[in-house]
């Protein structure tokens, strides 16, 4: 059975993020591109990685021009540019698609666990974000006009949570 802490996922220098080591994590895992309106909202991610990361929250950015070709550079580029303008200090991992038969293991668990608008499960444009809990349970799927800054306090209750694993 596939859970949350059997996925992994490629990252930019070809070895794997293993989600294990996610375990007892509040995660944060948006689909991003660097070419796109919402690009600024790395600047509120990287504000929430900073504030909560040392209590046990991780972001994870993957990176993908699916839609309108918004993030057109390879994976080298990608961190170079969120780094550079945007201080961004999470992990990035390597170029997906988050839709379709090539779609990111990852993006297709997130999908079956929380549907989106209309119970639609696929994911409609860069910048939508699934919160994950400490258990691996997917508690949250927002859209891209949701802002980072403003899930803040769902953020905090599931860091507050007592976690079910031992």
């Amino acid at each position: 059975m596939v859970d949350f802490y059997t996925l992994s996922a490629p990252k930019p220098n070809g070895s794997s993020y293993d989600f294990a080591s996610l375990k007892g994590k509040v995660v944060l895992i948006v689909n991003t591109a660097s070419k796109c309106g919402f690009t600024p909202q790395f600047a509120e991610l990287e504000e929430l990685n900073k504030k909560y990361k040392d209590q046990g929250l991780v972001i994870l950015g993957f990176p993908c021009n699916q839609f309108a070709s918004q993030d057109p550079e390879g994976d080298e580029g990608i961190g170079a540019f969120c780094t550079k303008n945007y201080g961004v200090s999470f992990d990035m991992l390597a170029k997906s698609d988050v839709n379709g038969s090539n779609a990111n293991e990852v993006f297709k668990w997130l999908k079956d666990q929380k549907s989106g608008l209309l119970g639609l499960s696929g994911i409609k444009w860069n910048f939508t974000k699934f919160l994950v809990d400490k258990d691996g349970k997917v508690q949250q799927r927002y859209s891209p006009q949701t802002k980072p800054l403003s899930i803040s306090n769902e953020i905090e209750k599931l860091l507050k949570a007592p976690s079910a694993a031992k």
